[in-house]
């Protein structure tokens, strides 16, 4: 009796043993497979960045050489981009927004160009209190206009469950529907091209809208998580080592 509870115990010591042997390889791949596919990440990540750096400070073109290269397939997100005719003031749409810490809305307003065609611009940032444009007459330009900017591809859908249905009735956006955004002003959406320009800093009267609103920031952490896989698995690696020259030790 006095060996059964040496021999238990080795059993107990034998099983962890062999459920060791299958568990911790198994933990192993699944780590370093973590740390690769955050390092494969990175590098499209940074591939990306890359490119937006490129396109954002590129030579303006003519929207209609964005809506071409949209149309070959071309990615046209942060292109630098113009455009001229004139703001259907009237017209303009509001998304709610905050900018440098203030709540508030960006103001969205049809451009009618020369071919009789129109594109959404976002003119920038107003206060909340400054929503109606009757308290900004002076925003309300009249007459040619030229817009720089960044062209903006749009959303084909909500981003996130979490994001409120656009109230359309009191012209509050909360995602940019370019689709119900021309529906809403009674523009047809044939004769909208199919994306946004974001108004640079570019100062004007009045002071609102506020452009440059842009933000090209993308959260960029890949490398971190990387290292925290990979140290894991070097983590589990050690532990394992230790433990198997403990159980070599008389």
């Amino acid at each position: 009796m006095a060996d059964q509870p040496i021999a238990i115990h080795r059993a107990g010591r034998g099983w962890r043993f062999w459920a060791g042997l299958v568990l911790v390889p198994l933990a192993m791949a699944v780590l370093l497979s973590l740390g690769t596919w955050q390092v494969n990440r990175l590098t499209w990540k940074e591939g990306l960045l890359a490119a937006i750096e490129e396109r954002s400070n590129a030579a303006a073109i003519d929207v209609s050489q964005v809506e071409a290269r949209l149309a070959a397939g071309e990615e046209i997100d942060y292109r630098h981009a113009t455009a001229s005719g004139r703001f259907l003031n009237d017209k303009e749409r509001h998304f709610l927004a905050t900018f440098e810490g203030q709540s508030g809305f960006y103001i969205y307003t049809p451009l009618e160009l020369a071919d009789g065609r129109f594109l959404f611009v976002n003119r920038g940032f107003v206060p909340y209190d400054r929503k109606d444009a009757k308290t900004r007459p002076e925003s309300l330009v009249e007459g040619p206009q030229t817009i720089t900017g960044l062209a903006r591809a749009r959303l084909n859908e909500k981003p996130s469950s979490l994001v409120p249905d656009n109230n359309e009735g009191t012209n509050i956006f909360y995602w940019k529907d370019l689709t119900r955004m021309a529906a809403s002003t009674g523009l047809p959406d044939d004769r909208v091209l199919p994306f946004f320009l974001d108004a640079d800093a570019t100062p004007v009267a009045g002071g609102l809208p506020k452009g440059g609103v842009t933000q090209i920031a993308l959260p960029n952490s890949h490398l971190q998580y990387a290292i925290t896989w990979y140290g894991l698995a070097f983590a589990l690696a050690a532990v394992t080592v230790a433990g198997f020259f403990r159980r070599k030790t008389p």
